[in-house]
C-alpha cells in the first residue's frame, strides 16, 4: 500500500534530494495521517457516545490530536516551499512551530476536560453497553495504527525526516493506548464500571503528556535549540577534511524551520599561505556544506602563525593545560605580544554550556598552570561559550598545526 501511494502521488520519487520531491513525500504523509486519524476519531466518538464509554471517547480525542499533528507536519512541508520575501528573507517555515504551539495548547485543554470526565466516572461509575461493534472498531484502529507506523517510518527513512520518524513512533504508542481501551471494554462487564473511568484517566494523562511534549518540541526551535550533535560532528569533519584547514571554532547554526538553516564558523589557515588559494578552498567548503547538509554557511578565515616555533610550542603547552582541566575546553586565536619584562599570551577559551566553573575561576586556573611552566608569560584570556558544542580533537589539531 505504501509503495502504491508513493507511485500515485509522488512524481520523480527517487530524487529525494530535490525540495519539491521531499515536499511531495511530506504532503503525502500529512494527508494520509489526517484522513486516517479523522476517520478513526469519528468511528470511536460514535461508539463511545453510544456505549457511554469515557475510555473510548478519550481514545477518539487522542486520534483527533494525532490528526492535528499531521496537519502541523503538512503545514511544515508546505511552508518550507514558500519563497522568502522582502519582509521575511529567511522564509516562512517557522510558522510550523507557531502552529504546533497553538495545537499543543488545544490538546492540553482537551486532555484536562477528559481527565475531569474520567475522574467523575471513577467517582460515580455508570454501566456501559458492551458491543462487538466497539471491539471491531478498536481492533480496526489497532491495525490502522500499525500500518501508519510502518508507513511513516518508511517515508521518514527515505527522505531522512525526523518529524515523520517521530510520527511513526507516535502511531506505535497509539497501538498501546488503544489496546488498553480494548481491554477496558472487554473487562468492564466483569471488573465493574469503575475500570472505564480509570482507563479514561490513563488515556487522558497520555494526551496531556503528548501535549506537553509537543509544546516543548515547538518552543525549543523558537527559543534557539542547540543543533543536532551529529550534524555538528559532520560539519566539523567536513571542514577539517580540507588540506588548508588547521582548525575550526565558533560554529553557530541558526534554524529558521525545515530546510532553512544558516551557519557561520571560523576556520584557521596558515598565515603564510596563498590567500587566493585558501579563499578558493573556503568557497569550496561553503558549497559542500550547502550541497551535503543544506547549510547556508558564512566562513570567517583566521590566519594562524605556524612558522614561529616559540608560538607553536606555547600553543601546544596551553592546549595540554586546558584539556587537562577539562577535555571539553578548547582554545583558539592565540598570539604573543613580547615586552621587556614579560610576554602577553592572548587567546580565547571556549567552554561548553553549563560549565560548572566561573569565567574568573577558569582564567585564574589556566594562568596559574601556565605560569608554573612559563613564568615569563602573562595570559590574557577571553572566555566564550560554545553555541554548537563543537567537539575539540587535540590530537588532530596538533598534527595540523605542526605540518
Amino acid at each position: 500500500m505504501t509503495d502504491f501511494l508513493i507511485r500515485l502521488f509522488v512524481k520523480n520519487r527517487d530524487a529525494v534530494d530535490l525540495p519539491h520531491v521531499r515536499g511531495a513525500y511530506g504532503k503525502l504523509a500529512g494527508m494520509t495521517g489526517i484522513v486516517c486519524n479523522v476517520l478513526l476519531f469519528a468511528a470511536k466518538l460514535a461508539v463511545g457516545t453510544l456505549t457511554g464509554s469515557v475510555a473510548v471517547t478519550a481514545d477518539a480525542v487522542n486520534n483527533l490530536s494525532d490528526a492535528a499533528s499531521s496537519i502541523i507536519s503538512l503545514l511544515g512541508f508546505k511552508m518550507a516551499e514558500k519563497p522568502a520575501d522582502a519582509d521575511h528573507p529567511f522564509g516562512h517555515a517557522r510558522y510550523e512551530y507557531l502552529a504546533g504551539l497553538i495545537v499543543a495548547i488545544l490538546i492540553l485543554n482537551i486532555g484536562i476536560e477528559l481527565l475531569k470526565s474520567g475522574v467523575e466516572k471513577l467517582i460515580h461509575p455508570s454501566p456501559i453497553a458492551f458491543s462487538f461493534v466497539t471491539v471491531g472498531v478498536l481492533l480496526g484502529s489497532i491495525l490502522v495504527k500499525l500500518w501508519m507506523a510502518l508507513f511513516n517510518r518508511k517515508i521518514g527513512k527515505r527522505i531522512d525526516s525526523q518529524t515523520l520518524i517521530a510520527t511513526a513512533a507516535d502511531s506505535r504508542n497509539d497501538v498501546i493506548s488503544t489496546t488498553a481501551v480494548l481491554i477496558s471494554v472487554c473487562l468492564v462487564p466483569v471488573a465493574g464500571a469503575w475500570l472505564d473511568g480509570a482507563i479514561g484517566i490513563a488515556v487522558a494523562a497520555f494526551i496531556l503528556y503528548s501535549g506537553i511534549g509537543l509544546i516543548r518540541d515547538t518552543l525549543d526551535p523558537i527559543l534557539g535549540r542547540a543543533p543536532d550533535p551529529s550534524l555538528v560532528q559532520k560539519v566539523r569533519d567536513e571542514i577539517m577534511s580540507y588540506p588548508s584547514v588547521l582548525g575550526t571554532h565558533d560554529l553557530m547554526i541558526h534554524d529558521y524551520g525545515p530546510g532553512k538553516q544558516f551557519a557561520s564558523v571560523h576556520v584557521e589557515v596558515d598565515a603564510a599561505g596563498d590567500v587566493i588559494a585558501m579563499h578558493d578552498e573556503i568557497d569550496n567548503i561553503e558549497r559542500a556544506l550547502f550541497e551535503k547538509y543544506g547549510l547556508n554557511t558564512v566562513i570567517h578565515m583566521d590566519p594562524i602563525v605556524t612558522g614561529d616555533g616559540a608560538l607553536s610550542e606555547l600553543r601546544e603547552t596551553v592546549h595540554g593545560i586546558v584539556s587537562d582541566i577539562d577535555p571539553a575546553l578548547s582554545i583558539h586565536d592565540m598570539r604573543m605580544v613580547p615586552g621587556p619584562t614579560h610576554t602577553n599570551l592572548i587567546f580565547d577559551c571556549v567552554v561548553p554550556a553549563g560549565f560548572p566553573m566561573s569565567s574568573d575561576a577558569l582564567r585564574d586556573k589556566i594562568r596559574t598552570r601556565v605560569a608554573a611552566v612559563r613564568p615569563d608569560c602573562c595570559c590574557v584570556i577571553h572566555v566564550e561559550e560554545s553555541y554548537a558544542s563543537l567537539p575539540h580533537d587535540p590530537e588532530k589539531h596538533k598534527v595540523k598545526h605542526t605540518k
